[in-house]
């Protein structure tokens, strides 16, 4: 089952798109804030960051760069309600995939089996 660390700091947000991801047959683990997920991508496999940039104590673009260093297999996806943010992590980062708020959830699961579809189809080849 593909695993997904969200770290989205505003809880409505944060339920929202973990219910609907779960829904969609991922399983996700939750965070309110960057420096509760650093550690988590240290000691567990995930096989998505699914961050917000703009997050109290460490932002999702410093997130972004931990988890390239220390679980460099993850991939990283952006939400962001923020353009000059959304260009600043497109910089920072530009492999990762970056949705701007407000997006339906309906296009998070689509972007989401879009990135790991593509990576199954890799392997195919």
């Amino acid at each position: 089952m593909t695993r997904i660390l969200l770290a989205e700091d505003e809880q409505a947000m944060r339920e929202y798109l973990a219910r609907a991801l779960e829904r969609s047959g991922y399983e996700v683990v939750s965070v309110d804030r960057g420096t509760e997920a650093a550690p988590l991508l240290e000691s567990e496999h995930f096989d998505l960051l699914l961050t917000d940039i703009v997050m109290p104590e460490m932002d999702g673009i410093e997130l972004a760069r931990h988890c390239s260093k220390v679980s460099p297999q993850t991939e990283v996806m952006f939400i962001t309600g923020f353009s000059g943010v959304a260009l600043r992590a497109g910089e920072s980062m530009p492999n990762a995939k970056i949705l701007s708020k407000p997006f339906h959830l309906k296009d998070l699961v689509l972007e989401v089996e879009r990135l790991f579809a593509k990576e199954s189809f890799g392997e195919l080849k």
